[in-house]
C-alpha cells in the first residue's frame, strides 16, 4: 500500500537529512525558517507514528509555518517532497494505452481520448464505463466518503488527463482536461435536485447551505484531483524539477504590477497583518531610540548620594516624534496597483505619524485627503480615489512635470521641515518636460524625500523613464515592487 511504501521510505534515510532537505525546500519558497524552528520540528515528528502522513504534515505545519498565508506554500512543498511513491503513480504504466493520445504526425493534440472510457488510461478504473464513473463520483460526494473520492480522482485522472512520461506540461492543462470531462456543474445541479426532493419545504436560507455545503465538498474533489496529479509529475520528473516548477510566490512576494485578480485578493488580505507588525515595530522603534543629551543638574543632584561621584548619569529623555507625511502617488497603468496598496498600508497605520496628505496625479494632480479622513474602511477610500479623483488635465497620459507645477503652485505650503516626502511612480514621463527642480525645492523645504519606484531597477531610465533625473534631488531612490520590498522601506527609513 501506498501508506506503508511511505513509511519505509522515511524510515530508509536518517531523519536529520531528510528534514534538512524538506527544510531547504521551504526556505528555497520563500518561507522563513529559522534554527529553533527546525529544531522544533525535529522533537515533533518523533513524537507521531511516521506512517500517519496527515499528522506529519500537521507536525511540521504547527512548528514551521507562521503566517496562515504562507500555508498553500508549506502545503505545495510537502505534497511534493513527501509525494506518495508507488507503481500506481508511474506514468509509463499508462504509456502503451496513451500512445495513441498524445500528438499527431500534424503535431496538434488529440482529444479523442478524453471522453472514450478505456482507451483513455490505464488502471483499475478501465473497465468501468464513464457513465459508472460518473455515478462512482455522484455517491462519494453525497456520502461525504474520503476514500470513494481518492479513487474517483485516481481513475479520473489515469482516464482524462493524458499524462505523458517526459512531456513538458504543467499540471494546471492537466487538471483542466480532467475537470472539463467530470462536468461538475452538472454533478452539483443533480446534487442539489436531490437534496430538495429530500427535504421538501426547506426555506431559501437551507437551501442556500446545502449549495455550500455540496461546493465545499466538490473543492475539496478537486483538490484531490490536483493532488493525484502533482504524485504522478513527482513520479515522472523527480522531486527538485517539480519544486520549481510548482512553487508560487508568497503574498509578500507578489509583484505589484504584474499580479493577477486572485493575486490581487491575496495581496489585500495580506495588508491588515502586515499593518499592525508596522505599526508595533515602528512604536517600539520610537520608543528605544537613543537617549537625548546628559541632563546634567539631575545628575549633579543624583551624584549627593554617592559622595558626588557622579556613578548615575541621567539624560534627558526626549518625546518620540511622528513624521509628517506627504505622498505623491502616479495612479496611472499598471503603477496604479502599487500606488493603492501603499495609500492603503499608509493610512491604515496613520496612527504612527503625526499628519498623513495624499495626492495622486496622471497628468493632472489632486489632493485625496479627504477621502480618508474620518474614514475607518480604507479599502472603501482606495476605492473612490480611483474613482472620483480628478487626475486627469488634457488626454490621461503620464505627465510627471506638469502634475508637479500643479502641486508646486497649490500645495507646496504642505511641506515643513518636519515633512517626509513619498513619491510613487515609475517616472515614464512621454517625454514631457521633466520639471525637476520642483523636487530640487521640495528637498530644500522638506526633512527627506523619497522616491518609491515599482519597476526593476534594469528598467530604469530606460525608454521615457527619467527617474535619475529625479532622484539626483531625492535622499532616497527605492525599488518597492512587492509588499516585503514596500515593508523594508517603511521600517528602515519612517
Amino acid at each position: 500500500m501506498t501508506t506503508e511504501l511511505f513509511a519505509a521510505e522515511v524510515m530508509a534515510d536518517p531523519l536529520l537529512d531528510l528534514m534538512g532537505g524538506f527544510i531547504q525546500q521551504l526556505r528555497d519558497a520563500g518561507l522563513p525558517v529559522s534554527l529553533t524552528e527546525n529544531l522544533d520540528a525535529m522533537e515533533a515528528v518523533q513524537a507521531i507514528p511516521i506512517e500517519d502522513r496527515l499528522t506529519f504534515k500537521y507536525a511540521l505545519g504547527a512548528t514551521l509555518v507562521k503566517n496562515h498565508q504562507h500555508w498553500p506554500a508549506f502545503e505545495t512543498v510537502f505534497d511534493v517532497y513527501f509525494s506518495l511513491r508507488g507503481p500506481e503513480y508511474s506514468l509509463s504504466n499508462d504509456d502503451d494505452d496513451a500512445s495513441g493520445e498524445g500528438e499527431g504526425d500534424d503535431g496538434q493534440e488529440n482529444d479523442q481520448a478524453e471522453g472514450s472510457g478505456s482507451e483513455a488510461g490505464g488502471g483499475g478504473g478501465d473497465a468501468m464505463s464513464n457513465e459508472d464513473l460518473a455515478e462512482m463520483l455522484y455517491q462519494a460526494l453525497m456520502r461525504e466518503d474520503q476514500n470513494l473520492q481518492r479513487a474517483v480522482a485516481r481513475t479520473s485522472v489515469q482516464r482524462f488527463a493524458g499524462m505523458e512520461p517526459g512531456r513538458p506540461v504543467g499540471g494546471t492543462y492537466y487538471l483542466y482536461r480532467t475537470l472539463r470531462n467530470l462536468d461538475l456543474d452538472g454533478v452539483l445541479e443533480r446534487m442539489l435536485e436531490q437534496d430538495r426532493a429530500n427535504n421538501e419545504g426547506r426555506s431559501g436560507l437551507d437551501d442556500r447551505l446545502a449549495k455550500d455545503e455540496y461546493e465545499s465538498r466538490i473543492e475539496k474533489l478537486k483538490t484531490e484531483i490536483e493532488a493525484e496529479i502533482r504524485r504522478r509529475l513527482v513520479a515522472d520528473r523527480g522531486v527538485e524539477a517539480m519544486a520549481k516548477t510548482l512553487r508560487k510566490p508568497l503574498p509578500e512576494d507578489l509583484d505589484f504590477m504584474h499580479a493577477t485578480r486572485d493575486e490581487m485578493e491575496t495581496l489585500r488580505k495580506a495588508i491588515a497583518p502586515l499593518t499592525r507588525k508596522l505599526a508595533i515595530r515602528l512604536a517600539r522603534k520610537r520608543r528605544h531610540r537613543n537617549k537625548g543629551g546628559l541632563d546634567f543638574r539631575t545628575t549633579i543632584r543624583k551624584s549627593l548620594s554617592y559622595g558626588g561621584v557622579p556613578a548615575e548619569p541621567r539624560f534627558k529623555h526626549p518625546r518620540p516624534s511622528k513624521p509628517e507625511i506627504v505622498i505623491l502617488a502616479d495612479i496611472s497603468g499598471s503603477v496604479a496597483a502599487f500606488a493603492r496598496f501603499t495609500l492603503h498600508l499608509v493610512y491604515a497605520m496613520s496612527g504612527q505619524f503625526s499628519k498623513v496628505r495624499a495626492f495622486v496625479f496622471i497628468d493632472g494632480l489632486d489632493e485625496v485627503t479627504r477621502f480618508f479622513d474620518g474614514h475607518d474602511d480604507i479599502t472603501a477610500s482606495v476605492h473612490r480615489v480611483n474613482t472620483e479623483a480628478d487626475v486627469v488635465w488634457v488626454d490621461g497620459h503620464s505627465d510627471y512635470g506638469h502634475a508637479f507645477e500643479v502641486f508646486e503652485k497649490q500645495y507646496m505650503n504642505a511641506i515643513t521641515p518636519k515633512t517626509t516626502v513619498m513619491i510613487l511612480g515609475d517616472a515614464r514621463n512621454n517625454y514631457h518636460a521633466a520639471q525637476a527642480w520642483i523636487i530640487q525645492e521640495m528637498k530644500r523645504n522638506a526633512k527627506q524625500v523619497f522616491w518609491l519606484n515599482p519597476e526593476p531597477g534594469s528598467y530604469w531610465d530606460t525608454g521615457d523613464s527619467i527617474v535619475s533625473e529625479y532622484a539626483q534631488y531625492c535622499d532616497g531612490l527605492f525599488e518597492v515592487r512587492n509588499l516585503r520590498q514596500l515593508e523594508t522601506f517603511i521600517e528602515a527609513v519612517l
